[in-house]
């Protein structure tokens, strides 16, 4: 039997098994990768709020890093929430260090209950330190704007999303290989979705319809490792995001409703459509 792809994630957990680590692990698992973890901060969570947020010391998550890359090897990495400015410096120095082929990063700022996850401080770090050793970043339009000082407010904001993302590859350019900006379009409020892919001087563009749904707690960590677990199969970036949103778009359609507020998607639906031997 030859060996799955190596998948890392290195991000905050979440109680509630929605988000974070536990989303992460599931979508690997999803697409037939090994998962293994750096879990960066504990939080209180369920689909309502974020009751409290404790972060990991970065010399633990330093050792945690160092020991996954050190026995096991990584294909590929998926970044997540880092919480503060120590968290995501000692990450982007031992991501210099080790050096893995892909590096996806999901800038998570705010949780889906509008609770923050990420210090103002630890934004400028991000910029400084981690965007440029990241292979792709996957904000959504609030966090583009966060990062760049850029509205995306615009009904038709093509011209807008293309200027965020140049100025997200500029800071990425020291990246021996072609960085690359996603930025998501779920946070719109038009009735069709679009998401912008900018790589290698091209554009790539996904329309989908907007599910109307509250189970969507989630969605940007299990679109991230999605994308993450494709790259380290061997997909090239343009399919690897296609297929990565057409796996989520199934995720949120396939939901079972849980708790009082933001559920979360149903990573596992392509596996379980399978066992019960539904076409």
């Amino acid at each position: 039997m030859s060996q799955p792809p190596r998948l890392l994630t290195i991000a905050g957990s979440d109680s509630g098994g929605g988000a974070g680590i536990q989303a992460d692990l599931k979508t690997f698992a999803a697409h037939g990768a090994y998962g293994m973890s750096v879990i960066t901060a504990v939080t209180a969570q369920d689909t309502r709020t974020v009751h409290s947020v404790h972060p990991i010391p970065a010399d633990v998550v330093v050792q945690q890093i160092d020991a996954v890359f050190d026995d096991l090897g990584v294909d590929a990495v998926k970044i997540g929430m880092l919480a503060d400015e120590d968290l995501v410096r000692a990450v982007a120095q031992r991501l210099r260090h080790h050096q893995p082929r892909h590096v996806v990063l999901d800038p998570v700022m705010v949780a889906k209950s509008g609770d923050a996850l990420l210090s103002d401080s630890a934004v400028t770090a991000l910029t400084e330190h981690l965007l440029p050793v990241a292979t792709l970043v996957t904000p959504n339009l609030p966090e583009a704007e966060r990062l760049t000082g850029l509205d995306l407010s615009a009904e038709e904001g093509f011209e807008e999303a293309r200027a965020a993302a140049a100025r997200l590859i500029a800071a990425m350019a020291s990246q021996e290989s072609q960085p690359a900006v996603l930025i998501k379009g779920g946070h719109g409020r038009q009735d069709e979705v679009v998401d912008l892919l900018f790589a290698g001087g091209q554009r790539f563009r996904w329309v989908h319809s907007r599910q109307r749904t509250s189970s969507t707690h989630g969605t940007g960590c299990t679109l991230s490792s999605a994308i993450a677990a494709r790259l380290a199969r061997g997909d090239d970036l343009p399919a690897a995001v296609g297929g990565a949103i057409g796996y989520l778009q199934g995720a949120i359609a396939a939901a079972f409703p849980m708790g009082g507020g933001h559920g979360p998607v149903n990573h596992l639906h392509r596996l379980l459509r399978t066992a019960s031997g539904d076409p």
